[in-house]
């Protein structure tokens, strides 16, 4: 069974985000990852472990799945809109600013059943 999770429009570059996921990509288990990411020195690390515990959550609220059967298939980081801004200059001109967003996706896998009874 398929767990889903995910943020949209997160204020920080997907560059940024990439290289706190990529370093906890070959992790299976999502306690591990957390534990992991509570020393990672990052901005970033707040945001992916957040969408981690959340991903958690769903799956043992709404499909009464144990935590610790979950693993991570996916995690993907993509972009979201671009916010173009600018900067004012010397003699009349003007620098862009880009303000970047990302969108961050979860996927746990469980290979039991839930439902609202718990397994069926």
């Amino acid at each position: 069974m398929l767990i889903k999770a995910e943020q949209k429009y997160i204020r920080m570059s997907p560059r940024k985000i990439r290289l706190v996921v990529d370093s906890v990509r070959g992790i299976k288990l999502p306690q591990q990852v957390l534990l992991y990411l509570e020393h990672v020195n990052k901005r970033a690390a707040g945001v992916v472990s957040k969408l981690i515990k959340q991903a958690i959550a769903n799956a043992t609220n709404n499909l009464s799945l144990p935590a610790d059967k979950l693993t991570i298939k996916e995690l993907q980081v993509g972009g979201g809109p671009v916010y173009k801004r600018g900067q004012p200059v010397s003699r009349g001109r003007f620098h862009p600013v880009l303000k970047r967003t990302s969108h961050v996706r979860i996927v746990l896998e469980s290979k039991e059943r839930g439902g609202k009874n718990g397994k069926r």
